[in-house]
């Protein structure tokens, strides 16, 4: 199990590295490279629409890498997942700017991350469930949350190399070719990843299957309709509050604040290493306590704490801004914590690539798509204070309440023995 956990955390790292470095880069540069006809506010809203296509891409990766996991293994989905999103994530570094082939650079733009997120979607089914399947009942939720861990490590790896070539470039030179140099490191990266991932066996669990489904797609929808549903609503608010706090508040506090680029990384960091180590902690608790509770809990906490963050963050005081992300991750992270564990134990093993993954990322497009466009827009409309911001985001984490809510408990049943639930 460690060593299986290792290779799908390493996994996990990596392929978010890739997914987390272009919401750096929209937030800090992409904005007047791709889109220089535009205000300083329009820049970055046309810089995070084509943030938000990856999310719109990865329900659709879900389904196709979801389709080759429940058909043919969760082994070889971790590969052709990885290849993908790293070979995008290098052809963004490449692309030239508005100002060298017009038109042409943001649309490039565009159908790469498409591709990053089609890739990604596919990543994470294959990543939790290897490790979920092989993982003893009992700590299940333990074993399943060192994925969890990756996105953290992936977010720490892609904003430490933009804090680094922040701090050792001039803004011109960083905005002519330092920006690249992130994406460009994704091709060593994903080489390591699939050597990392090389040696990893089948799951158990797959491998006792007799029956596999014809069209899993077809079989979520069909019995599964509502769990899905459910559990995307469910996540939502996860995704809203990660990437409120990891992109927008990047573009909010350099634009309206005047907050250093350097120093607003190095809040958003520093809070992201602390969600990162408390991941297993929070994992233990959903293996003693069960899953439900814990995602309710955080939920709850995210309702609550949404109006006091703006509060802080519009103080531009480093201290305040890092208490404000730091709040908002824990309690995202006492709910995605056990999701690893929780969203597998909801299906029947047949389909439970596709449902799972399609489940999760469904999610992101509800709540990770438009949470940076809408808070800018909002935060732009407002006063300091961006409360509305805060509103937004108590909505998106009470209707999240309310699925968890509907949702059942699965521990401790064991993976095999947990029975489907039909919609």
């Amino acid at each position: 199990m460690p060593r299986l956990a290792a290779a799908s955390l390493a996994g996990t790292a990596i392929e978010f590295y890739d997914f987390f470095v272009y919401g750096t880069a929209a937030a800090l540069v992409l904005g007047p490279l791709f889109f220089p006809t535009f205000s300083p506010v329009a820049g970055t809203l046309a810089a995070f629409g084509t943030f938000g296509v990856g999310f719109v891409a990865r329900p659709l990766g879900s389904v196709i890498f979801g389709h080759l996991g429940d058909r043919r293994g969760r082994r070889p989905v971790l590969v052709v997942s990885l290849l993908l999103t790293g070979a995008s994530t290098v052809a963004v570094g490449c692309v030239p700017s508005y100002g060298t082939i017009g038109v042409a650079a943001p649309v490039l733009l565009l159908v790469l991350r498409f591709l990053q997120g089609l890739g990604l979607g596919g990543e994470w089914g294959g990543a939790v469930l290897l490790t979920a399947e092989h993982a003893p009942a009992g700590r299940r939720a333990l074993w399943s949350s060192f994925p969890q861990i990756g996105p953290a490590l992936g977010f720490l790896l892609a904003n430490g190399v933009v804090l680094a070539l922040s701090a050792g470039l001039s803004e011109a030179e960083f905005a002519r070719w330092g920006w690249r140099v992130p994406f460009w490191a994704a091709g060593v990266l994903a080489l390591a990843g699939l050597w990392l991932r090389s040696s990893l066996r089948e799951s158990p669990r797959f491998l006792e299957i007799d029956d596999h489904a014809r069209v899993p797609l077809v079989e979520v929808v069909r019995h599964h309709g509502r769990l899905v549903l459910l559990t995307a609503g469910a996540l939502a608010v996860g995704y809203a509050v990660f990437y409120a706090v990891t992109t927008w508040s990047l573009a909010y506090a350099t634009e309206r604040l005047g907050v250093s680029r350097t120093v607003m990384l190095t809040c958003v960091m520093g809070a992201v290493l602390v969600k990162g180590a408390l991941t297993p902690v929070m994992a233990l608790l959903g293996d003693r306590y069960g899953r439900r509770p814990l995602c309710l809990t955080g939920c709850a906490a995210c309702a609550l704490w949404m109006l006091p963050m703006v509060a802080l963050l519009a103080t531009g005081e480093p201290l305040l801004m890092f208490l404000a992300i730091l709040g908002a991750l824990i309690a995202f992270i006492t709910m995605f914590a056990v999701i690893a564990a929780y969203l597998p134990e909801l299906y029947e093993a047949r389909v439970r690539c596709t449902g799972a993954a399609v489940g999760y990322n469904l999610g992101g497009v509800f709540g990770g798509a438009l949470t940076p466009i809408v808070a800018t827009t909002l935060a732009e409309q407002g006063g300091r204070v961006p409360w509305g911001v805060g509103a937004y985001l108590t909505g998106i984490a009470l209707i999240s309440l309310v699925c968890f809510a509907l949702l059942p408990e699965t521990r401790p049943a064991p993976v095999p023995a947990v029975e489907p639930v039909t919609g």
